[in-house]
């Protein structure tokens, strides 16, 4: 009997210990739990504004239609008593304001040649559900599932270092190969305030969620070290930024090599976008087929001589928005280096070279309507006129695996072909 007494009295002394420590345990998943929770609710907040009115798109997105002084940019401390501009003081010498095509398509002719048609084509799939209001601006609305494919709210929508930039001149193929960001660009050095190119959209097929294909235009200011200026604007297929294999128009800029600053589209303050016609990081449509109708797009960002912006125009009308001069330092005189061409992520999950395609995922050498190009590639000078690049340069860190070809004709100008299929018996 008096072993029960001593029994019970014992288990009555460690009860309180024993709860408090499987409350403890509890409460620490739960709050750690809630912690993320909360945190992944707050980032939503800050990057999804109140939206006047908002459109369901046929791929799953809802565009937000928010006033445009409300939009993320504004977040920025160094934007918070901005004063909105609506429109660049100058465009470079010779661009056509009352084109407002942002697509053209192309066929080839009866000897094979490119032959374009006049063609008004829907350029994002939102499009077909409305329309936002004169005075918003339409902005993907940011999922909390977007977010938890990070690998920390932090690193959200941002790139992870300046290695995955093509570093042409000086390039550290060890350490390019480390990294798994490989490039087919073609490049120009020297004092630029803007660039120009046409390139065709492809739906290229990605091999891991993790990994991206891209094509885009970079202008790039500073060294390739800690102090690099990068803007950046294309179109890019990332399951892992938006949660799906679409095509989609993106922008990226950066003002220290990708480490603080920076991301994709608006998913931080600092691009300030003006038009309510274009979804940055919404779903380009139609797209290019292998072998038949070539849809492209046309991409021009210059400098505004008066104040030192940086704008950007979407076809031959659509002026998106800016990115303000005081977000830079080498940028707000001049970008050193214009690089257009695509880049891929490779991470070789199973010890082979992934089977990631750029572009179309054809090679150069197949030419038109199988493979990617860059058509019409230009430069702005320091007289604020459009011109061809005097002397232009190709890289690629592998071109068994993706290459580049370049090319000049009166059509085209100054143009290049593009891409790979990745891994393939020269590219294991």
């Amino acid at each position: 009997m008096m072993q029960v007494k001593l029994f019970f009295c014992l288990l009555l002394l460690l009860y309180p210990f024993t709860t408090a420590r499987l409350c403890y345990a509890a409460r620490s998943r739960f709050s750690g739990g809630s912690r993320k929770t909360v945190e992944v609710l707050n980032h939503l907040d800050r990057l999804n504004k109140p939206p006047i009115k908002s459109i369901k798109s046929p791929d799953g997105d809802i565009i937000d239609c928010v006033h445009m002084s409300r939009q993320p940019a504004f977040d920025h401390a160094f934007l918070k008593n901005h004063t909105i501009k609506t429109r660049p003081n100058y465009h470079p010498n010779w661009i056509n304001n009352d084109e407002i095509k942002v697509s053209s398509k192309l066929n080839p002719s009866k000897d094979g040649q490119p032959s374009l048609e006049k063609h008004e084509a829907i350029t994002q799939l939102w499009h077909s559900n409305g329309k936002c209001p004169k005075g918003t601006v339409p902005i993907r609305r940011t999922k909390k599932e977007d977010i938890l494919r990070a690998s920390s709210i932090k690193s959200y929508g941002k790139k992870k270092s300046f290695s995955t930039l093509a570093q042409p001149s000086s390039i550290d193929l060890d350490l390019t190969n480390q990294n798994g960001h490989q490039h087919a660009i073609v490049y120009a050095e020297g004092q630029f305030y803007g660039a120009k190119a046409t390139m065709n959209v492809w739906n290229p097929k990605i091999n891991q969620p993790n990994e991206f294909s891209l094509s885009q235009i970079w202008l790039l200011g500073g060294s390739f070290a800690s102090d690099l200026n990068s803007i950046e604007a294309g179109w890019q297929v990332s399951p892992d930024l938006y949660g799906d294999n679409n095509t989609r128009l993106f922008i990226y800029w950066t003002s220290d090599a990708y480490q603080a600053t920076g991301c994709y589209n608006l998913l931080c303050s600092g691009f300030i976008q003006v038009n309510n016609e274009i979804a940055i990081g919404g779903s380009i449509s139609p797209i290019s087929h292998y072998d038949g109708s070539q849809y492209d797009i046309t991409i021009l960002i210059w400098k505004d001589p008066d104040e030192g912006n940086w704008w950007m125009q979407f076809g031959n009308g659509k002026v998106l928005g800016y990115w303000p001069a005081t977000l830079f330092s080498y940028l707000t005189d001049s970008a050193s280096l214009i690089e257009w061409g695509g880049e891929v992520v490779n991470t070789a999950s199973d010890g082979q070279h992934t089977t990631t395609q750029m572009g179309s995922g054809e090679f150069p050498q197949e030419g038109f309507t199988k493979a990617s190009y860059f058509r019409n590639i230009q430069v702005v000078d320091e007289s604020n006129s459009l011109r061809a690049p005097k002397d232009i340069s190709t890289f690629s860190e592998q071109p068994n695996c993706y290459d580049v070809k370049t090319g000049s004709n009166g059509n085209w100008g100054n143009h290049f072909y593009y891409g790979g299929p990745g891994r393939n018996p020269k590219c294991p």
